[in-house]
């Protein structure tokens, strides 16, 4: 189902993802202990793009080392940072 693009960032940003400005709106995800990681995904800043679709949706989560699903909780706040941080941490993402 697709998601606002605007929920998406402001989810994002709530969980630990920093916005930085390029050619695309670029998040790189901060760990609670600030340590920079090497997970980032990115919008477009396309104005016309309100909503991102499921295809795209999906895209962003591999680039998050996550399910489609898990993505979703974590836009959606059923996920929160700490249950993230535990995912990365038993895929080998944080030390």
């Amino acid at each position: 189902m697709p998601r606002k693009k605007s929920k998406v960032k402001s989810s994002l940003r709530k969980k630990g993802f920093e916005q930085i400005e390029g050619d695309h709106h670029y998040f790189l995800y901060i760990t609670h202990e600030g340590k920079r990681t090497t997970i980032r995904t990115k919008t477009s800043h396309t104005p016309k793009m309100k909503d991102i679709p499921d295809n795209l949706l999906a895209q962003m989560a591999k680039q998050c080392q996550v399910t489609k699903q898990e993505f979703v909780n974590l836009l959606d706040c059923s996920l929160d940072r700490a249950g993230y941080e535990k995912i990365l941490s038993d895929k080998g993402f944080l030390n």
